[in-house]
């Protein structure tokens, strides 16, 4: 069962008008596109997309006229809206990372709870799985990947050893892989398995998490119309820099050399207003709900003509 964190709060920050037409960039199971469709009236619309094929046929059971769900990537929101039709939109959330039933679903092999096939794809429809894209990867790719999403700082020794052990044969399942990870880190933080970050870095990698998201911020501020809100709920600190800079820059006027020959009133205003500051989940949320511990929400507006917020 996937718990919608900040599920109340995330959409309160929509500021949900009853008639307006609203994206869910990450349905999951629905907690979040619940909430909004308990929003909205009649005339009101939801667009919600997944890249899982399962959570899209989860998404099923919600019948609803006003509910539209199709099983793309967020990167691909700009062409969801063209096909059916819909210039601007009111508000987009998106709510980043792994969902709850993919890490407890042993066949998604994402986690090194469980011994299963190493997969991690979060769309199983298509490209390489973590083990296919390991058979053939080079040590300093394997480095690379391990530094730059695991932040692992024995990314090099964990990535000699996968080329050793896969002499003898495929690293094809999770739990070869946790014991390999497990024998090349000498030390770790109390109450974390060695694998934690490996296995992090792999899945980011291996779904390029971080490219859809600086993909789609763009195309979410173009899409939104004046006053409109874009809401994102990150898990990790390398999502949360991403959201954080890009909502800061769209925020603040151009930065150019100070003595370049160029009034104010003719630099292109800002296209968001920062709304609040980031805001985490509660001590009774956490208690509830432990993997919410990690989310940081923040919230931006799309700028009138001038740079500042909608009357």
């Amino acid at each position: 069962m996937h718990v919608a964190v900040l599920r109340h709060e995330a959409v309160d920050a929509l500021a949900v008008r009853e008639d307006g037409i609203y994206v869910d960039g990450t349905f999951g199971r629905g907690g979040h596109s619940r909430e909004v469709l308990a929003r909205l009236k009649r005339a009101g619309r939801l667009i919600a997309l997944d890249r899982d094929p399962l959570a899209v046929e989860a998404g099923r059971s919600i019948d609803d006229l006003r509910f539209t769900l199709v099983h793309a990537p967020f990167s691909e929101l700009g062409e969801v809206l063209d096909r059916l039709g819909i210039g601007r939109v009111d508000g987009v959330l998106l709510d980043l990372g792994v969902s709850s039933p993919q890490l407890d679903d042993a066949n998604r092999g994402m986690s090194f709870r469980f011994d299963a096939p190493l997969d991690m794809r979060m769309d199983v429809s298509r490209g390489q799985t973590a083990a296919q894209w390991l058979a053939e990867a080079s040590v300093a790719q394997i480095t690379e990947v391990l530094r730059e999403y695991g932040e692992e700082r024995f990314a090099y020794a964990i990535a000699k050893a996968i080329a050793v052990a896969r002499t003898g044969g495929v690293v094809a399942t999770t739990g070869q892989l946790a014991e390999i990870v497990e024998k090349a880190v000498r030390t770790r933080e109390p109450g974390q398995h060695p694998a934690t970050r490996s296995f992090q870095a792999l899945r980011i990698f291996i779904n390029q998490e971080l490219e859809e998201l600086s993909r789609v911020l763009p195309v979410c501020v173009e899409r939104l119309r004046v006053g409109g809100r874009l809401v994102v709920i990150s898990f990790h600190s390398l999502e949360d820099r991403i959201v954080k800079r890009f909502m800061r820059d769209e925020a603040s006027p151009p930065r150019l050399p100070s003595r370049l020959p160029v009034r104010a009133a003719d630099l292109a205003p800002p296209r968001l207003v920062l709304v609040g500051r980031a805001r985490r989940p509660c001590a009774e949320e956490v208690a509830n709900n432990p993997r919410a511990r990690s989310a940081v929400m923040r919230v931006a507006e799309r700028a009138n003509e001038r740079g500042g917020k909608a009357a």
